[in-house]
């Protein structure tokens, strides 16, 4: 092959590479693919903001799933609430989450109605009695609990679109319709969460996904009664991890654990240090 030849060769693959770029640029001066890999537009306005020690709309009305009219702060009395926003007629990730929480839940070792209460509120003003019925028995099936005390500590609840924006911007739990398969505006896009309150009906801490640690869970409990409900291991475990806002769940507090063991060493050094000099005092110690 001749040296214009293998020349002319090389201008044609540098005007394509050329030619690429230059449509790249073109879309915005985004690479190929990020068009597509980008949230739309509608969507951004859902999300969580983290609301920590905010009040609750305590006096929004809600319907539970006996179809009986309540007040949300019908719920909040001497114990800690798990807190969480789905809708019932989700196929895809609400069904998650209250599996997740179920499972969290009964792995915390409390039990509901007598150490906390649980409140899932649906953000789809088209939710009714039966459907949070429903959800309320898969719910209790998955928590391992039954019995009038449970019955009585889990509580499954439908509103008007009032209510549930009062609740949605206290907890900045933000959601967006979408269309459905049949092009219809009845889903919901919207976070995987699960929140704890406090007794008074304050935020208290938010944890983020679809599993749920039963350590995370007791622990937010925990923190969400003020200790109330708290064990010595729970102390002891409070002490040792740190709750994250930002990532929505406990990690271990290196520096704590670090303090600790050295003040768990010091005081045995000292410990020791006195029983040797005490020893040494004594009549008849061996010199």
């Amino acid at each position: 092959m001749g040296l214009r030849v293998r020349l002319a060769l090389v201008a044609a693959m540098l005007g394509v590479v050329a030619g690429g770029m230059a449509f790249a640029q073109g879309l915005g001066g985004k690479p190929l693919g990020a068009t597509a890999q980008e949230m739309p537009a509608y969507l951004k306005g859902a999300g969580i903001v983290e609301r920590l020690n905010q009040p609750l709309p305590l006096s929004a009305q809600f319907v539970d799933e006996a179809g009986k009219p309540v007040a949300l702060g019908d719920y909040f009395h001497q114990r800690p609430v798990a807190l969480a926003l789905v809708y019932f007629h989700c196929g895809m990730l609400c069904p998650q989450v209250l599996h997740g929480m179920a499972v969290g839940l009964k792995g915390a070792d409390f039990t509901v109605g007598k150490d906390y209460d649980v409140v899932v509120a649906s953000i789809d003003p088209m939710d009714k009695p039966d459907d949070a019925a429903k959800a309320k028995a898969e719910f209790l099936q998955t928590l391992g609990q039954s019995g009038p005390t449970a019955e009585a500590g889990v509580h499954f609840l439908t509103g008007e679109q009032a209510a549930i924006t009062a609740l949605s911007e206290a907890t900045g739990f933000h959601y967006v319709r979408t269309p459905g398969p049949d092009g219809k505006m009845d889903q919901f896009a919207h976070s995987s969460v699960v929140m704890f309150a406090t007794p008074e009906g304050k935020m208290s801490e938010y944890l983020a996904g679809i599993e749920y640690p039963a350590r995370d869970v007791r622990l937010a409990l925990v923190d969400a009664s003020h200790n109330k409900i708290a064990t010595l291991k729970d102390l002891v475990l409070i002490y040792c991890c740190n709750y994250v806002p930002s990532a929505g769940k406990y990690t271990v507090a290196v520096l704590r654990i670090l303090g600790f063991a050295a003040m768990v060493t010091l005081l045995g050094i000292g410990l020791m240090f006195y029983f040797l000099t005490r020893r040494r005092r004594m009549p008849g110690a061996a010199a």
